[in-house]
């Protein structure tokens, strides 16, 4: 557009050119000389005054040209102040907002398959949150993990809470499959070891009880009543060693909840053991593969985690999409935040717009601002030349009359 409007001007220098050849032939050639004389006049007026927006004609520092450039700052300052008066005040975001249905056009985009929004959400979500990730150190950020854990475990009192956990366990009765567990345990464990038992009472006996064989029979004997006292404890719910072990674990719950030695040698065993050098090494191979498995979750959109969240996000978006109620409260949520924060950081929004505007260097602001404005600029340069020309026809019409 720009040669365009340049051409136009030459073609009427050339027009001049020729009507001044042949002005006597004809008088109407004076008309076609007005034309092009005005039209010449009328396309460097306009020439003049779209490049002194932007820079010096002809790079000549004249008065009052270069007027973008020369007042960038100005620029910036009263934008954003147009910005503020105009946009951000609430009456204006509140209004605009309330025509507004976001949650609809949020459940919407979720909702539907072909707009892809929940997979495409769930893709940006969990590549942001790989990209951190892998931008953090990972040997800090578990240290700071670590801290942020033991710290909430050192000022949690574990006593009491094991205590109360104890109790309402025996209370429901939920402890007994772990007293079968152990006695089955123990079962296995004294078969595993019945010749070492054996071999202990073999060694304690006398010589005559060796001599007669009865150590032997003592042993067996032994052995005996072990696993006939388990086969019994496991099979009466109300055999007295139950009840034994029930008696134990609930005066343990009451101990670790009211008895306050046992409350600070329980404390005093959680410090050294948060304290303990082998637990921060065994927790930075914690970890290092909890870190790992998430990278690999993270980086793996069709996983089944990933599966899972895509079908969370569309149903939010069908509950969003088809509730009216819910939309009506997410929108006055929606606008009272946004109200809210054209009220709070109005000024730090605007003051970001012309901050930035001022550091741009007047080449980037000129160029910006003329590509903005664009074909526009060029059609003032070839309104002016088709206007002046018209007015200088009417002009030279109206000078024959009188």
């Amino acid at each position: 557009m720009r040669r365009v409007a340049t051409g136009l001007l030459v073609a009427m220098a050339a027009l001049f050119l020729l009507a001044r050849q042949f002005q006597g032939a004809h008088p109407a050639w004076g008309f076609v000389l007005a034309f092009a004389e005005a039209g010449m006049i009328g396309g460097i007026a306009d020439w003049f005054a779209v490049t002194a927006l932007f820079r010096h004609p002809l790079g000549l520092p004249i008065p009052h040209t270069a007027i973008v450039p020369e007042n960038k700052d100005r620029i910036a300052d009263t934008m954003a102040q147009f910005l503020q008066d105009n946009f951000l005040i609430p009456p204006v975001v509140a209004r605009r907002l309330k025509s507004m249905n976001l949650a609809g056009a949020a459940g919407d985009w979720l909702a539907d398959p072909a707009k892809g929004g929940s997979t495409r959400l769930r893709d940006g979500a969990a590549e942001l949150a790989a990209q951190v990730l892998e931008s953090l150190d990972p040997d800090r950020l578990g240290n700071q993990v670590r801290g942020g854990l033991f710290r909430q475990i050192d000022k949690l009192e574990v006593s009491p809470l094991i205590g109360q956990m104890l109790g309402t366990t025996i209370a429901d009765k939920r402890h007994m499959p772990v007293i079968e567990s152990l006695v089955r345990w123990a079962g296995l464990t004294l078969e595993d070891n019945e010749q070492m038992i054996r071999d202990l009472i073999h060694a304690r006996a006398n010589a005559v009880l060796r001599w007669t064989g009865l150590d032997e029979t003592l042993a067996n004997s032994v052995l005996d009543g072990l696993y006939k006292l388990l086969a019994e404890v496991i099979v009466d719910p109300d055999h007295p060693l139950r009840a034994k072990v029930e008696e134990g674990l609930a005066k343990l719950a009451q101990d670790l909840q009211h008895d306050a030695d046992l409350r600070a040698r329980i404390e005093r065993l959680k410090g050294e053991l948060v304290g303990n050098p082998a637990v921060s090494v065994w927790w930075q191979g914690v970890w290092e593969r909890l870190r790992a498995a998430m990278l690999d979750r993270l980086r793996r959109p069709s996983g089944e985690a990933s599966g899972q969240l895509a079908e969370a996000l569309t149903e939010l978006g069908k509950h969003l999409r088809d509730d009216p109620q819910l939309q009506l409260q997410i929108n006055r949520f929606a606008r009272r935040t946004l109200v809210g924060i054209s009220v709070r950081y109005g000024t730090q929004i605007v003051r970001l717009v012309s901050e930035t505007v001022k550091r741009w260097d007047a080449q980037t602001v000129t160029t910006r601002l003329e590509s903005a404005v664009g074909r526009d600029l060029q059609f003032i340069r070839l309104n002016g030349t088709l206007v002046g020309g018209f007015v200088g026809v009417v002009i030279h019409g109206v000078d024959l009359v009188l």
